[in-house]
């Protein structure tokens, strides 16, 4: 029993603080992401923590599955349906989606949908190493976040809102009413929101260059460090991940 409670323990401090390491981290250029001035007036405090990487993209393994059970258990011993929508980030990234005109309840940001599912004993989806690590996270972190494979982006991102009827094919969704929402665009048009992501840039097994993006609607950008760094050492870890770069936009 006492060796059970010492692992527990640890677990818990884990789930609840991320252990940071910037030693493998270069910076990106904090203008890779554009942003139109309509959203930059509605949400001025919305942060992007933006973290590029190459990678192997396969099965995630049995040790990643092993801590994954673990930390989604201390999760769902830590947090109830019911209250979940009051999570210091998830809350934020409700409010933030007020100011842009969308109904979090109807269009629930990622982060939120995901942990719902732990607390409602469906667990997570299991799609590949760096999916997976991108969802442990988010559930983890509180924070929505983006996964694409950069190399199908075209041309420069922009930020921006999104538009009535805009075409959006969400992953495993279809046509997803994007108005109001947060809107990652490139040449192409949209391919990211911090509700779904798109069919066009979703990362595959064929992926070997990955573009992530955490949206921060809260007030304390240390936390957002905390979790790009943690991101890093887990791709390094579980993804082979190399060449591992990030920035604050």
């Amino acid at each position: 029993m006492k060796g059970k409670n010492r692992r527990r323990i640890r677990v818990q401090s884990l789930f609840l603080r991320p252990k940071i390491n910037f030693s493998k981290m270069n910076s990106l250029p904090k203008s890779m992401i554009e942003r139109d001035p309509e959203i930059e007036s509605l949400v001025p405090h919305l942060r992007l923590g933006c973290l590029r990487a190459k990678v192997f993209v396969g099965d995630s393994g049995e040790g990643f599955r092993l801590l994954r059970t673990a930390l989604l258990e201390a999760f769902s011993r830590q947090y109830e349906l019911e209250t979940l929508s009051q999570h210091p980030v998830i809350h934020a990234t409700r409010e933030g989606y007020k100011r842009l005109g969308k109904k979090p309840g109807r269009y629930r940001p990622s982060a939120e949908a995901l942990g719902r599912r732990v607390l409602q004993g469906k667990g997570l989806y299991e799609i590949n190493n760096v999916v997976d690590a991108l969802n442990l996270v988010s559930v983890r972190s509180g924070f929505s976040i983006g996964g694409y494979d950069f190399d199908q982006i075209k041309g420069s991102i922009r930020l921006g809102r999104g538009r009535e009827n805009e075409p959006y094919q969400a992953i495993g969704r279809g046509q997803l009413n994007i108005h109001n929402l947060p809107v990652l665009r490139d040449e192409a048009g949209a391919f990211g929101t911090p509700t779904s992501d798109s069919e066009r840039t979703r990362i595959t097994t064929e992926t070997s260059h990955i573009l992530m993006v955490f949206f921060d609607f809260t007030t304390d950008p240390a936390l957002l460090n905390e979790w790009l760094s943690e991101t890093g050492k887990w791709l390094s870890e579980f993804a082979g991940g190399q060449h591992i770069q990030t920035t604050i936009c």
